[in-house]
């Protein structure tokens, strides 16, 4: 049997589309011969959206509205929820978590977690106890997360900032965006596009 493609997904926790990307990337695994490789990103929400929430002019106000009127739309065709957050949070506890979840075999189950527990607004998701709990909820061994976010600069640090620059190699500049074979997709929109390069590449089970 050929070996499986490999697909970059570049993700963030708090990207309500990377949350709703995430099921459709989960049955390319199911329908071809490909293996997702989940690598965080960081996307600076000030920079893009003019600062914190209260500092933003209008016309950004209005394009974060809509942005996420589109996606309670998609998220309700779903049956998920998205509750807009009133402030912006850093994602980088939840990043440690993953990567502990991952080096486990436990991604997908603590990814489920923290993406419906964050966008329900039931997780703290800058809150290394809450992040904890749910690593031992799904079996996971808490112990390298507590150690990573004790000492970042010893491991967690150096190993997220090597996922963002290989997100640079790629030329990545937002999420969900998935790579094959070098091409970039950009949004949950893009998945028929990644569908049909996959037939292209005659990958389907």
């Amino acid at each position: 049997m050929a070996a499986e493609l490999e697909i970059k997904f570049y993700f963030a926790y708090t990207s309500p589309f990377t949350y709703l990307a995430m099921e459709p990337a989960y049955a390319l695994e199911r329908d071809y011969r490909v293996r997702l490789r989940f690598i965080p990103f960081g996307v600076n929400i000030r920079k893009v959206y003019g600062g914190e929430v209260d500092q933003r002019d209008e016309r950004n106000r209005r394009k974060l509205r809509y942005l996420y009127l589109d996606a309670r739309r998609m998220a309700a065709e779903r049956g998920l929820t998205i509750y807009p957050p009133k402030q912006i949070y850093s994602a980088r506890l939840a990043f440690y978590g993953g990567m502990c979840a991952e080096d486990q075999g436990l991604f997908r189950p603590y990814a489920e977690r923290v993406f419906e527990r964050f966008w329900r607004r039931e997780l703290a998701v800058e809150n290394a106890d809450e992040l904890a709990a749910i690593l031992e909820e799904i079996g996971a061994d808490s112990a390298p997360f507590r150690a990573y976010v004790a000492d970042e600069e010893a491991a967690a640090k150096p190993r997220l900032k090597a996922c963002f620059a290989e997100a640079d190699r790629d030329q990545v500049f937002g999420v969900p965006t998935l790579v094959i074979d070098g091409e970039r997709f950009w949004g949950v929109d893009r998945m028929e596009w990644v569908r049909r390069k996959l037939d292209a590449m005659r990958l389907r089970r």
